[in-house]
């Protein structure tokens, strides 16, 4: 089972860019795809993007399209997300996942994530 733990989230202006990093440890990391998710108050957990093993190919979520980067570095066994314009509507806490399977590609949904960090707040002021 491989551990996640999220940093880099905080409080930042409307318009406004964070970087969000998710270290890995315990399997192999560079074997699994790779995702982002996030949930506001009150609402379910929800797809922002994902990244294939070897960081070839990428997806994302139509809100955060163009906003948005995912990338990882295998050999510091970390996946980032890196935020740009920032709007209120992205206001959540923040999860990266790790694929249950290796060699699989995420897709937009939770039920193949087999581990999950704890979190981290991100909040957009208006």
């Amino acid at each position: 089972q491989v551990q996640l733990v999220e940093s880099g989230g905080g409080l930042v202006q409307a318009g406004g860019s964070l970087r969000l990093s998710c270290a890995a440890s315990g399997r192999t990391f560079r074997l699994y795809s790779m995702g982002w998710f996030r949930q506001a108050p009150g609402k379910e957990r929800e797809f922002v993007a994902a990244i294939t093993w070897g960081g070839g190919s990428t997806n994302y979520a139509d809100s955060v399209k163009g906003r948005f980067t995912i990338s990882r570095d295998n050999t510091q066994n970390t996946v980032y997300l890196q935020m740009n314009s920032l709007e209120p509507e992205d206001t959540a806490v923040y999860y990266c996942a790790a694929h249950a399977r290796p060699y699989t590609i995420m897709v937009p949904t939770t039920t193949d994530c087999g581990s999950w960090g704890q979190g981290t707040q991100v909040t957009v002021s208006s």
